[in-house]
């Protein structure tokens, strides 16, 4: 009889701040720009060149830390990791080995078998490396450092998880908290949230841990679910064929649906790690704390609650809208403006959701205002426009975040409501069809859906269904 095996998974998350400029000195931090234009002596690593210690990088750390429940060293100071390497100008990096900001905190997740705690063990403030560019045509390798210097927090996890589920559903979790802090946007496309996973896999029922590896090179969910699979069979395949696993960093190819192996894995002796002499500790005092804390948007948790009281929306509405800081954001101001909670919600749900799908959008991209949804519910609630207008309306007010008041004046879309001329449309369409007229007067109900839909056509769906219908009923009943 085969063994059975549990996997058994920790993760790195790197997260990029959302400060305007850098850990330690003033260059920008902002996405892109030609390579090193966002660079100055101190992210470059120039001799003589000193570090100061950007405050804003301390309060997102600490929000942070308050928001996943996690203790704070009040007392807390720099170490500098050494190694050798082109992306890291000064040949060490700025991290916090010995007393890290935050520690001891947990996010509960929601599993198939229901809710879990997954331990945080430390989060700990550092500086990004550069970035290496290897150009494959010119056969060498450049290094830009716009990304050197920019800040970072890594939350360490404690090796709860026992699933990819897990492991996606502690991401989802703590990428919606720090985006609701605005401590950082998490886009995995641009590297502003990276996770390193340590695995390994012992028989069900073992106390020790396997010897674990750590993958680095994941940028979306998908590929950290694949990376977990494909780790946890070639670890189980080892052990069946009385192989031992070997504690290395490997490198996840997702084109190829495999890894490599990197390097043989480091322990932190192997950084020399000593205290930075170049800053000073921080210490954060009572007060401070209290600040953040007081300071704390409403995160999902609270607000998904509050969607289903406050607004009467039903759960499955509620987590939609509040799976994107931006969606929840445009929601609550439209709310504000309009005041019906539930027409706002399915038309976010619905028409937006649609778009967003076609054009293979996030919903952060959403860029029509909150006035011009709240104008387009009114001209519906107060029938100036129909409802299959209206969604052709939004389309524009999606794309370019048009006025629809203006839009539907300017294109003489105002529902028709002239009795007079919708009977002249609807006599001239029984006319032409008798057939129609013979099949209802004999019980057939679809014959006036087909001289209804005409007559919107024939409207250019200017017209309101409910007036058509009564009068179609009426002139085809004589």
């Amino acid at each position: 009889m085969s063994r059975q095996y549990e996997t058994v998974i920790g993760l790195e998350v790197h997260v990029e701040l959302a400060t305007k400029t850098k850990i330690f000195c003033g260059c920008s931090t902002e996405f892109g720009g030609a390579p090193n234009t966002h660079t100055c002596p101190v992210c470059t690593g120039m001799p003589g060149s000193l570090p100061v210690l950007n405050k804003q990088v301390v309060e997102y750390a600490l929000a942070v830390g308050l928001a996943t429940n996690c203790g704070i060293n009040q007392y807390c100071k720099f170490d500098r990791k050494n190694y050798f390497y082109p992306d890291n100008p000064q040949n060490y990096q700025i991290s916090q080995l010995y007393l890290p900001i935050c520690h001891d905190g947990w996010v509960e997740i929601e599993t198939a078998a229901g809710k879990k705690k997954i331990g945080i063990h430390e989060i700990h403030m550092e500086e990004d490396a550069g970035k290496l560019i290897h150009d494959e045509w010119e056969d060498c390798s450049l290094v830009d450092y716009n990304r050197s210097g920019v800040p970072l927090i890594e939350i360490v996890s404690e090796p709860d998880m026992r699933s990819a589920d897990e492991v996606i559903a502690y991401l989802e979790k703590l990428r919606l908290i720090i985006q609701y802090l605005g401590a950082s946007d998490c886009k995995l496309q641009e590297g502003s949230m990276r996770a390193d996973v340590n695995l390994s896999v012992r028989e069900v029922g073992a106390t020790q841990y396997g010897t674990r590896t750590e993958m680095k090179n994941l940028n979306s969910f998908k590929a950290i679910a694949r990376a977990i699979e494909g780790e946890r069979i070639r670890q189980t395949e080892l052990l069946e064929d009385g192989k031992q696993v070997v504690q290395e960093t490997r490198r996840w190819d997702d084109n190829k649906e495999s890894s490599r192996a990197m390097r043989s894995k480091e322990d932190a002796q192997d950084y020399r790690y000593f205290p930075d002499p170049d800053l000073t500790p921080v210490v954060i005092s009572d007060e401070w704390i209290a600040r953040v804390k007081a300071a704390q948007p409403e995160l999902r948790t609270e607000k998904l609650e509050r969607y289903q009281k406050e607004y009467g929306l039903p759960l499955y509405d509620a987590e939609i809208l509040t799976g994107s800081k931006h969606l929840a954001d445009v929601f609550e101001e439209t709310v504000k403006l309009c005041g019906r909670p539930k027409e706002v919600s399915n038309w976010l749900m619905t028409e937006a959701m649609r778009l967003l799908k076609e054009r293979e959008l996030e919903p952060e991209s959403l860029a029509f205002s909150p006035e011009n949804l709240a104008k387009l519910i009114g001209l519906v609630e107060k029938n100036v426009i129909n409802r299959t207008v209206a969604r052709t309306v939004f389309e524009v007010v999606f794309a370019e975040d048009a006025d629809p008041e203006k839009y539907v004046e300017e294109h003489g879309l105002k529902v028709v409501n002239d009795e007079g001329a919708l009977k002249t449309v609807i006599e001239e369409l029984l006319a032409a069809n008798p057939q129609s007229v013979a099949d209802f007067r004999a019980g057939k109900e679809k014959a006036m859906g087909f001289i209804v839909g005409q007559t919107m056509r024939a409207m250019k769906g200017k017209a309101d269904p409910s007036v058509v219908n009564a009068l179609v009923r009426e002139l085809m009943s004589r």
